[in-house]
């Protein structure tokens, strides 16, 4: 079943943009968008369904502005900086229904253990979660746990657009939205604007811009098969946080093999 986009909801969202939020690539503004809500909101529902229902965004939609933000005070490189996508903000108020429609359809598939995107669950409740799994075991006698923090480098441009589209087929996300997706994320013009300073404009075909609305849960979709297969060693996530722990009794060093697989 394709995704219908009402014309009241491109209103609401229309209506709450932010004045001062940037401009996206495509010069449209959020205060054009909240100052002529009900000229525009029939014309980009129209555009909305069209885009849905032929799976193909907008080239124009799918530009973004790389805007390197410095990661600390002092930058000796280019790991040193975290790209953050401006796109256009049209394509922003897009992505939230699309988001609200893929939350509500993915929710029962989602891994019990990631906090992000849940409703009533924060990073709070993962960390408290995984504090009492570890207190827990180490109530009793010769038990000890062995803990891995991981951290994924540029974790949303590992996403392979072909991959993100069978896994979300997987959750029960219909192929058309799908097909949407994988198209949004192909083909994307982006260049690199630093100070006075512009790049050439690039193609990219995989991956999904920091900065975007629907990145993060894209992510959590794509690596929600990854889960412990084994009773004594857990893993939660929020988002592309990730906590793997190894709960040893009677100095059974085997639990702490497992950690690395998944």
């Amino acid at each position: 079943m394709t995704l219908s986009i009402h014309e009241k909801d491109v209103n609401k969202l229309f209506r709450r943009q932010n004045p001062r939020k940037a401009v996206g690539p495509d010069s449209v503004s959020p205060s054009t968008l909240k100052h002529c809500t009900d000229q525009l909101s029939p014309v980009f529902t129209d555009i909305f369904n069209t885009s849905l229902e032929t799976c193909h965004v907008p080239a124009c939609f799918k530009t973004s502005t790389i805007i390197p933000v410095p990661k600390k005070p002092r930058t000796t490189g280019l790991n040193d900086f975290r790209p953050v996508a401006l796109t256009s903000v049209v394509m922003k108020s897009f992505e939230r229904l699309v988001l609200s429609h893929l939350k509500d359809i993915t929710d029962p598939f989602l891994d019990p253990l990631q906090f992000a995107y849940r409703a009533n669950r924060s990073v709070d409740d993962a960390v408290n979660l995984a504090l009492h799994y570890i207190l827990q075991h180490l109530d009793s006698a010769g038990t000890y746990a062995r803990i891995l923090c991981v951290d994924f480098s540029s974790a949303f441009n590992t996403i392979i657009p072909a991959l993100l589209q069978e896994k979300l087929s997987q959750l029960s996300v219909p192929d058309s939205t799908c097909r949407w997706i994988t198209d949004s994320l192909s083909d994307r013009k982006q260049h690199v604007n630093l100070g006075k300073h512009v790049s050439d404009s690039q193609s990219i075909s995989t991956g999904s811009p920091q900065g975007c609305v629907l990145s993060p849960l894209l992510f959590s979709l794509y690596t929600n098969s990854c889960t412990s297969s084994h009773q004594s060693v857990k893993l939660l996530k929020f988002t592309d946080d990730t906590i793997l722990f190894g709960l040893i009794s009677d100095g059974d060093e085997s639990t702490g093999g497992r950690l690395t697989i998944w």
